[in-house]
């Protein structure tokens, strides 16, 4: 017998208590077992939320430790160099990682076995192979133009190199995992395996008595990702084995780079949006600001994830009701998606504020000094917040062109802002610059939501109606 809460309450707690108490339970009950594709999906938003809980706990703790081990210039020079490979790889799968979420669900339904091993394979040995050309040639750069390049960094990022194809197939593993919901295989190597198995390796280099310089800190984390990476592939390799039985493959590669390139310039700009700041911190200033910085904004991912995790949730959704051409049902849990993420975000917000000062002084005391920028930083998301997962329903819906216009824009906003305003005003100015993005970013995506697909996903709007275009199968994919 599965597991009720609602029955527990009934046996447990007084009437009076458990007849209230009873409308949520019951709701709880439907979102634990999964028995709509809705409540489905809000289970993977809720697995996902508790892996990002569980993560930033984690990171949290192992960025205090390594901050304290190596201080707060070679932190920073790692900081800069981990977020630059991150980026890299995540780019270099070119949007695959978002494609196999649309296309995996689709060929399931029409049965079409020899079309999703194709991309199933299509998707990793694409990754592997252009980050492996991409890292060769970005270290090659680097040390081509190392008299350019300040010698602290030199060799980090040519050791740094190495983890791409890495970082590329473990996204593309992730979004492998997400087209069928399994969002423990999906999120937890990412944010709690690997994290940890960084923490374990930099601890031995620390007993064994090697330097904590961002060289040994990078080398720590390379060695953690493909652990955790190959980990990875067994397992998911593994549960797909139990939904589709080897067999011949299609390739199509032409039709899924035609989707991938639009969703790589919307996923590409995103990320380079949210990471945008801590480069140009990098560019402007000294390593021990960018430590600064990018320890007041790993607080930040306290409230910022709750948005990842929905996001996490909702994705195949979105692409199932694109199929099912309900544009009522498709609307409404939208909506659902946006309150999702806003009531959270918005709460977690308000105790950050309250902690943050306090869990910045477990970095070191100079750390202490991007406490302001938090309540600069905080204004950003929570607007961001209070749209939901936005842009990832455009890419189900194939506007991914115009979500990467909207994303684009958004980019260059941010830099011209943090090129004008670092150089004068320092961290503050890079925190200013990035809370107006955001802010400029959730209302031109709110309005590209509703202008192209009739849906207000503004958490505060009320019910749309349906236009009769928009049941169409033209006018949403």
């Amino acid at each position: 017998m599965r597991f009720s809460a609602a029955r527990t309450a009934d046996r447990f707690l007084p009437d009076r208590l458990s007849q209230p108490l009873r409308p949520w339970l019951l709701r709880l009950d439907q979102v634990l077992d999964g028995s709509t594709e809705h409540a489905v999906a809000q289970r993977v938003s809720l697995i996902a939320f508790l892996v990002r809980i569980v993560s930033a706990a984690i990171a949290l703790v192992s960025q205090v430790i390594f901050a304290r081990w190596m201080g707060q210039f070679e932190y920073g020079i790692f900081v800069l160099v981990w977020v630059t490979v991150v980026i890299l790889g995540n780019l270099s799968c070119l949007g695959f990682q978002t494609t196999v979420i649309r296309f995996v669900p689709e060929y399931l339904e029409r049965q079409q076995l020899d079309h999703l091993r194709g991309i199933l394979f299509t998707s990793k040995a694409f990754a592997l192979t252009l980050t492996t050309c991409i890292a060769m040639t970005g270290a090659g750069l680097v040390y081509y133009f190392r008299d350019g390049i300040e010698p602290y960094y030199v060799a980090p990022f040519i050791i740094g190199f190495i983890c791409l194809p890495m970082i590329a197939l473990g996204d593309t593993l992730d979004g492998t995992a997400r087209s069928r919901s399994w969002a423990l295989v999906a999120l937890t190597p990412t944010y709690i395996i690997r994290p940890v198995l960084t923490l374990v390796v930099m601890s031995i280099a620390h007993v064994a008595g090697l330097p904590p310089t961002a060289v040994v800190a990078v080398v720590s984390a390379i060695i953690a990702t493909y652990a955790t990476t190959l980990l990875q592939l067994f397992v998911v390799n593994h549960r797909f084995k139990a939904v589709v039985v080897p067999g011949a493959r299609q390739i199509r590669f032409g039709e899924w780079f035609s989707v991938s390139l639009p969703i790589f310039l919307v996923e590409g700009f995103f990320f380079l949006l949210t990471n945008a700041d801590v480069l140009m911190v990098g560019r402007y200033l000294e390593p021990d600001k960018v430590a600064t910085y990018f320890a007041t904004v790993k607080l930040l991912a306290l409230v910022h994830f709750v948005y990842f995790s929905v996001k996490a949730g909702a994705a195949q959704r979105y692409s199932e009701l694109m199929h099912t051409h309900d544009h009522d049902q498709l609307a409404q849990f939208a909506r659902d998606t946006a309150r999702w993420t806003f009531w959270p975000s918005l709460a977690m917000a308000i105790v950050l504020l309250l902690l943050g000062k306090p869990l910045l002084y477990l970095f070191g005391a100079q750390f202490t000094d991007g406490y302001p920028l938090l309540f600069i930083l905080v204004i950003g998301v929570v607007a961001r917040a209070s749209v939901g997962p936005a842009e990832s329903l455009l890419n189900m819906a194939g506007k991914q062109k115009i979500c990467a216009t909207v994303y684009a824009v958004t980019l260059i906003v941010n830099i011209c802002l943090s090129i004008l305003l670092i150089p004068v005003y320092g961290l503050a100015g890079a925190a200013c610059a990035t809370a107006f993005s955001m802010v400029f970013e959730a209302m031109t995506l709110a309005v590209t939501v509703y202008k192209c697909l009739n849906i207000n996903m503004f958490v505060f709007a009320g019910r749309t109606s349906a236009r009769p275009a928009a049941h169409n199968p033209e006018n949403l994919l």
